[in-house]
């Protein structure tokens, strides 16, 4: 109740003695401040609405162009088309100072001219795709068209420097492919999955909808790609997220781990503080726009959008559909401890809490000998579990007094930070400690993240951390990023020689603010005033019809993470270095050895997925790549005869195998993927309450394998192949078909690969570690593959060489 009365900030009574006026004045200042940081932010976003609007014209050649008007007018040379002498007339007077106003109208109107064609020269400029397609390295050239191409854009993208959401006006919008494309394609990438006679019937299921439904729903879908910004992301968010009934761990939800080659320090508290202190001022660069917006090879924008939601964000229960609920602004955290919620304000005195003031409140979470109400230990497990019954339970159960505002202030938060009361482990000599560092993350114990919110920050007891991620708001590559960035600031700060670089950087030097550690593991610096205490949250759990719904989400979360089967498997043996020297992407090499280790796993092939990004487009999240391919399933069995393969004609088949892969993971970041298009005919045709048994067949069968690369080096900060230790260990996701793999990968290095492998252990014929061994054997028979086939043709150049030479020394 202490945050109920603290709340009462003003009182006005009438008493027989007159009136009687009582007032917190520490309350008031806070809600004095609140206001005048929303204000700040406010006049902020219009400015740079205002200046994104604008992009990539300067808002200070308005001045330019309003000058030149006035010296033409006023030196008795007509401004083009005369403009100011038809304004003259409409305005209320003739005088000088008249004349300055059509003036200045005059070259408003011109600027803005010249803004609208510079911006829309931009967006055709970067409807051009074929700069995707052309080869690049040693050897190969670029066309001259591309090479013109690249120079506008880069005179236009260039000159006036970008904020985060510069470039949002001036994105393409996602192309909608021709049906007969589509069907060409699908066809083409179960061909290896389907014998002779399912792929007659598929080809036949396939004409029909072509030249019958098919031509209705594409209208319809063409319709929507005209009027809205994006045909694909609002449907995709809708039905595939938010109309999802099932529990959210393991089952949507991803998570992060920490770089873990490098331990900074083992102090609990501290290394919250600093992790806190880091992500809050990557939210104020953000809201700021100051990030810098990712450029594809230093040229091409990726669209931004998604980084509006990274913070203040939570996805709501709905009895149907879930929704997602954005804050503009949220001065607080909530910490979840032993059970116990914690509300810690990260403003005070006008300015963001530094580090070692952060440690504080921390510590006093740490020491607190707070135990949970009734219920409240297992209450996060509702946002693990069912999701119209935890949108029944909020209703009945949240919509008022106590739990409500406790519930508002979790979901409001800018995120949660979890400190766990246990070790994050890991160990060179030792890397099977991931596979409990990797479950830890994704679901916990069941009941110690807050599922719901967009993400979580995770502390182990010994300092390591790592995150949860809600997956509806922004795709892996977002979060990816952003974690990225928070690493990369935090090791540079205990790095001698870092360079002082960024905005958070400038932020923390003008602010003269200590990020890192001292000897002791402690946050630098000295708390100028005792930071606000947290807050313990109140809730009233008792009643048994919660107190029931809790203890049932809770049996249901164990249930999931019991069942989940997962792996991290840390490759060492080589990375995209040797890669690199078998003239093939490392991608598609990572692929092929997992279509090798899922058909000696499976004894067949499967539809397999993998994540490729869209945002060359306005609003652009993910499209489908089919690496499971005609060109693929004949490497396979070419390798998969070892000893008795045929070097030369494996390594033919991987390169054509790559090439293919290659080719199709370009068409899908440029719109002419497979599946989102499918997709969304199936949206429209139930809609239309028609049945297409084609699209209902295409959409029902199992992603067996799902695949997904995470990035990194998003950040222009760091050097991270001279450093590749900062870099994190990637993250996972769990199973997509009860009968399948997830597997997630991370390129870490030259010669370094973690794979994060999950599976269903009520499954008998999926196993993770049997799986990670695949992978690990596919590996190694590729490289020896090309390490023979190196060989062979070493051999046969110098033979060759031997020969002439004798036949010249004989002539």
């Amino acid at each position: 109740m202490a945050e109920a009365h603290s709340a009462v900030a003003f009182s006005f009574s009438i008493t027989h003695e007159g009136f009687d006026i009582n007032y917190d004045q520490e309350v008031l200042n806070l809600v004095w401040q609140s206001g005048v940081r929303s204000w700040k932010k406010r006049i902020a976003r219009f400015r740079n609405g205002l200046r994104n609007g604008i992009y990539p014209a300067h808002l200070q050649s308005l001045w330019l162009v309003i000058a030149i008007a006035v010296a033409l007018h006023f030196s008795g040379k007509r401004v083009p088309l005369d403009m100011v002498n038809s304004i003259r007339p409409i305005l209320p007077g003739d005088s000088a100072v008249w004349q300055l106003v059509a003036c200045s109208l005059t070259g408003l109107v011109f600027w803005l001219s010249i803004c609208y064609t510079m911006r829309y020269s931009l967006k055709l400029l970067l409807m051009y795709k074929g700069w995707m397609y052309e080869a690049r390295g040693k050897g190969k050239s670029i066309s001259f068209k591309t090479k013109f191409w690249a120079a506008i854009v880069k005179v236009l993208s260039t000159w006036n420097k970008p904020g985060l959401y510069s470039f949002q006006g001036s994105l393409p919008r996602l192309p909608l492919p021709s049906v007969h494309d589509t069907m060409t394609r699908y066809l083409r990438s179960v061909r290896p999955l389907l014998d002779d006679e399912n792929y007659n019937r598929m080809t036949q299921l396939a004409k029909e909808f072509e030249s019958g439904i098919g031509k209705k729903l594409q209208r319809y879908l063409t319709l929507k790609s005209w009027w809205s910004t994006n045909y694909v992301s609002d449907w995709w968010e809708e039905y595939v997220y938010l109309r999802g009934r099932s529990g959210l761990m393991v089952n949507s939800n991803f998570y992060g781990i920490d770089a873990i080659f490098t331990n900074l320090t083992e102090n609990q508290a501290a290394r919250a503080a600093n992790i806190t202190h880091l992500l809050l001022n990557f939210r104020r660069i953000v809201e700021r726009q100051e990030l810098e917006p990712i450029l594809v090879q230093g040229l091409v924008p990726l669209c931004s959008w998604q980084y509006e939601r990274i913070f203040n964000t939570v996805r709501v229960p709905g009895i149907e559909t879930d929704k997602i609920v954005h804050y503009q602004d949220s001065n607080h955290i909530v910490v979840l401890h032993k059970g116990c919620y914690h509300k810690v304000i990260i403003y005070h005195r006008g300015r963001l809490l530094r580090p070692c003031e952060i440690q504080i409140q921390m510590e006093q979470i740490l020491k607190s000998d707070s135990t949970p109400s009734p219920g409240e230990e297992l209450l996060a497990s509702l946002t693990a579990g069912d999701r119209t019954k935890w949108a029944e339970v909020r209703l009945s159960q949240f919509s008022k007094g106590v739990n409500k505002q406790s519930l508002y202030i979790v979901e409001s938060a800018a995120f949660i930070v979890a400190l766990d009361d246990e070790e994050y482990e890991f160990d060179v000599k030792n890397p099977a400690k991931l596979d409990h560092y990797g479950r830890i993350l994704l679901h916990g114990n069941g009941h110690d993240r807050w599922f719901d919110k967009s993400f979580t920050v995770c502390v182990g007891k010994n300092g390591r951390v790592g995150f949860n991620a809600e997956h509806t708001w922004a795709d892996a590559a977002v979060l990816s990023h952003m974690w990225e960035h928070y690493i990369v600031e935090e090791k540079l700060a205990n790095r001698a020689d870092a360079p002082i670089k960024g905005h958070v950087w400038e932020y923390v030097v003008a602010n003269e603010i200590s990020i890192g550690y001292d000897e002791k593991g402690n946050c630098f610096g000295t708390a100028e005033f005792q930071p606000p205490a947290p807050t313990r949250l109140a809730w009233d759990l008792k009643n048994p019809v919660c107190l029931t719904a809790i203890e049932e989400a809770h049996e249901a979360a164990q249930l999931v993470l019991n069942d989940l089967d997962l792996k991290v498997y840390m490759h060492n043996a080589y990375g995209k270095g040797f890669m690199k020297t078998c003239r093939v992407s490392p991608d598609a090499f990572i692929q092929m050895a997992l279509q090798l280790a899922y058909f000696r796993d499976a004894g067949r092939f499967s539809l397999t997925y993998e994540a490729s990004m869209t945002r060359l487009f306005r609003e652009g999240r993910t499209e489908t790549v089919r690496p499971c391919t005609i060109e693929s399933a004949a490497f396979v069995r070419a390798i998969d005869k070892k000893p008795q393969w045929n070097v030369e004609e494996c390594v033919k088949l991987m390169q054509k195998a790559c090439s293919r892969h290659q080719l199709a993971y370009q068409d899908a970041m440029c719109g002419k993927g497979i599946d989102r298009h499918l997709f969304c005919l199936y949206v429209v045709s139930k809609y239309l309450e028609v049945e297409s048994p084609f699209l209902k067949e295409v959409l029902s069968e199992p992603w067996r394998l799902s695949t997904s690369q995470t990035p990194h080096g998003q950040t222009t900060m760091f050097d991270f192949s001279k450093n590749p230790e900062y870099i994190s260990a990637g993250g996972g996701f769990g199973p997509v078909a009860d009968d399948g793999y997830g597997v997630s990968y991370i390129v870490a290095g030259e010669d370094l690969i973690f794979f994060h492998i999950s599976a269903k252990k009520s499954c008998e014929l999926t196993d993770a570690s049997r799986f990670a061994e695949r992978i690990g054997q596919a590996l190694a028979d590729i490289r020896i593959l090309f390490e023979e086939y190196k060989s062979l043709t070493s051999n046969g150049t110098a033979a060759h060489k031997k020969a002439s030479n004798g036949i010249a020394n004989h002539n």
